[in-house]
């Protein structure tokens, strides 16, 4: 019999041609974990928005990997030591960094499970290296920064890592958004290890800032559109009220039963954590849209408004604001809900809701991006007085409620 081709060429329509570095990545590819990531939508209900935005963790992983593989062709040809154990190690990392994240990605981030994605990543990596025969222990000391040579885990998670280049080149080439596009291909080049740690040429520093100033764009933008978070927070209320209802015996249809189940246990405890990861890795985007559509005929009222606004894109107002909203506005938008929609004040205070965006497109407290100058010596980014406007934490205040 003859042996299976591994080393597939896959054609995505970001990068062109881009191939499997190792026969392992071709076998984890195909295991149920990695494609259950084709039906993780990458940007949740952003294309709600952008209908073009249809793209998965799928896509976005497959990215990730090929990026990787440059930079770690660009590092070794400037004479950094890579080996082929490290090369499939860190490719293996960055593969599977987005195993831990549920349906509609972060929309529903620690809905389902109370526990951050990278967390529910490591744990599904750990439980894959035992059947894997433990060949995914470097990939998870790389993932965990354990190993030894660090800047192996800032390729995969950092203020600058294959992750992110991709996300923001992916995320819009598919929602159109052009002015989120950036210089991958430069930044990449301009890579350097000094004293192990991921460093950038001082000729890259403008594409560094593009990348930057992307990013931020990206955000207000695409990420924190105003519509995108209406939609996602009624996803995110629909779901916690379905929760609610199914623990008090008053859920009138099934919540999926392994939704219904994987919400009793809690990742706290040790002794559920098999459990919640079997159930967790047979969620996906379908099963909360056919618990949507399965709710719209149902008696709760709060249930049946969001599923169907959901599903119809009869989608919630929401208005975005510098400082909070006073509280005599909130009173007069309550007013307009109960009269029009003909509903009491408590109903009312289900559909409404207020809080805060935050956004940070460079973190300064993080592992910041070091400049490698012409002199050899190394400045820490936030060090440059053009950067200053960039870093800015940034809060919006938002108050979401029925259109009337």
């Amino acid at each position: 019999m003859s042996k299976i081709n591994k080393k597939k060429i896959l054609n995505d329509p970001v990068y062109g041609f881009i191939s499997l570095p190792y026969e392992i990545i071709f076998d984890l590819i195909q295991h149920p974990y990695f494609q259950r990531l084709r039906r993780i939508k990458q940007l949740g209900l952003t294309e709600l928005i952008y209908p073009g935005a249809h793209h998965s963790r799928f896509h976005h992983a497959l990215g990730a990997l090929h990026l990787t593989t440059l930079a770690v062709n660009v590092l070794r040809s400037k004479g950094v030591e890579i080996t082929e154990e490290e090369s499939e190690g860190v490719s293996i990392a960055i593969l599977l960094h987005d195993l831990g994240h549920g349906p509609f990605s972060h929309a529903l981030e620690e809905v389902l499970v109370h526990c951050p994605h990278e967390i529910l990543s490591l744990a599904i990596m750990e439980r894959l290296n035992q059947e894997f025969d433990g060949k995914l222990s470097l990939a998870i000391d790389i993932f965990t920064g354990r190993y030894h040579k660090y800047f192996l885990h800032q390729m995969v998670s950092g203020q600058l890592d294959m992750d992110r280049i991709d996300y923001l080149n992916r995320d819009s080439f598919y929602s159109g958004v052009l002015e989120g596009k950036i210089g991958y291909d430069r930044i990449i080049k301009m890579l350097q290890v000094v004293e192990d740690r991921l460093v950038v040429e001082e000729k890259g520093i403008y594409s560094i800032e593009k990348f930057l100033i992307a990013r931020k764009i990206m955000y207000w933008q695409v990420y924190l559109h105003k519509t995108v978070l209406s939609a996602e927070l009624m996803l995110t209320r629909a779901i916690q009220r379905a929760i609610e209802l199914s623990r008090g015996g008053l859920l009138e249809h099934d919540l999926g039963s392994s939704v219904r189940k994987l919400v009793t246990l809690d990742w706290s405890n040790q002794g559920q954590r098999d459990e919640i990861l079997d159930l967790f890795t047979e969620i996906d985007d379908h099963d909360i849209v056919i618990f949507l559509k399965n709710s719209f005929l149902c008696g709760d009222y709060i249930l049946r408004t969001l599923s169907q606004g959901l599903i119809l894109r009869h989608l919630f107002r929401l208005e975005l604001n510098v400082n909070p909203f006073p509280s005599d506005y909130l009173d007069q938008v309550r007013l307009k809900v109960v009269q029009q929609l003909n509903i009491n004040s408590e109903l009312a205070n289900n559909l409404i809701w207020q809080g805060s965006e935050n956004t940070e497109t460079y973190n300064t407290q993080d592992d910041e991006i070091n400049i490698l100058m012409k002199d050899d010596s190394i400045r820490k980014l936030s060090s440059f007085e053009e950067y200053e406007s960039i870093t800015n934490h940034i809060t919006k205040y938002y108050l979401c409620y029925p259109k009337v």
